[in-house]
């Protein structure tokens, strides 16, 4: 029993076979016009390929097939060429108040024992002063890099 059945129009059929013919597009977008291309059982189809036979000429894996046909039925033509846009919202811990906190101390004496600040020392320090919960030497280096007081910007010597 096949699970999904894909079946392309004239149009849709004459589209994928321009995508995969000519012009400048990402791999997996070929990639997955030509599984379309391969699985259609519609009436514009000369001849349909097994899925086995599909996977060994792509050199591409018997899920990535039933993925792409499953993406197709469920949510069109777009969406199996292209993929999904994510979904993940990213929030930022930091507002303008943390990051003018994170200058100003950045531009102070080093703690005692320290010839300057480094980004671990700022991370601790911050969290220790409470303008953060917890912030990583990473995001405090993104944040200096922004406003050019990066520790490495300058040259010794």
């Amino acid at each position: 029993m096949k699970k999904y059945i894909v079946t392309l129009d004239k149009v849709e059929r004459k589209d994928l076979e321009a995508l995969t013919s000519k012009g400048r597009h990402k791999s997996q977008k070929i990639l997955n016009a030509l599984i379309l291309l391969a699985c259609d059982e519609g009436e514009y189809q000369k001849k349909r390929s097994i899925n086995e036979e599909i996977a060994r000429v792509l050199n591409i894996s018997m899920k990535k097939i039933d993925r792409v046909k499953k993406r197709f039925v469920e949510e069109g033509f777009d969406i199996a060429l292209g993929g999904r846009k994510s979904s993940r919202i990213y929030t930022k811990k930091a507002d303008g108040d943390f990051e003018a906190h994170l200058v100003a101390l950045s531009c102070s004496e080093p703690p005692e024992g320290f010839a300057r600040w480094s980004l671990r020392l700022l991370a601790e320090k911050v969290v220790e002063l409470n303008y953060i919960d917890s912030i990583s030497h990473e995001a405090i280096r993104r944040m200096l890099k922004k406003t050019k007081l990066s520790p490495g910007g300058k040259k010794d010597g």
